[in-house]
């Protein structure tokens, strides 16, 4: 039986739409959205409040949810799959996406914060982002959840 880890990931928006992406710490060029896993004993809402101050430096008065959806999942690689089952006991990660509109548009985004995920961010309209900047099996998640939230096909 397959066993997915529960994980939340944030859209957000400001302004006339623009979408926040981040470029992974570790990996130069892999851009993607603040995300992370949902810790035992935690909501989804929380879990999302947490990764959002954790990655980007946000609190949850800088932005409102205004949609949530869930059920979008990938497994992991094969060669990963192995050390993560090992880690966390899944062999793939399910996630909950909500889209969050930041209240003002001057809300400081803070991505220096530790532990590091990212290295920099930028503002993209949503029908800019490539699938080019992701690994392959997170891919198919992107399509579904750029053309669920806004309507844009990858």
């Amino acid at each position: 039986m397959v066993r997915f880890r529960p994980n939340v990931a944030a859209l957000i928006t400001r302004g006339e739409g623009q979408l926040l992406i981040c470029e992974r710490w570790t990996i130069p060029g892999a851009w993607q959205f603040p995300q992370g896993g949902v810790d035992d004993g935690e909501s989804a809402l929380e879990a999302l409040y947490r990764e959002v101050r954790e990655e980007v430096g946000l609190k949850p008065k800088d932005y409102e949810v205004i949609e949530k959806r869930e059920g979008y999942r990938y497994l992991y690689p094969e060669g990963v799959r192995e050390k993560k089952a090992r880690k966390h006991g899944c062999q793939g990660q399910e996630q909950v996406y909500f889209h969050c509109r930041l209240k003002s548009d001057n809300a400081k985004i803070d991505v220096s914060r530790e532990p590091r995920e990212f290295s920099r961010y930028r503002w993209i309209l949503p029908d800019e982002f490539d699938l080019d900047w992701l690994p392959s099996f997170k891919r198919e998640v992107y399509r579904e959840v750029m053309k669920d939230f806004f309507d844009v096909v990858l």
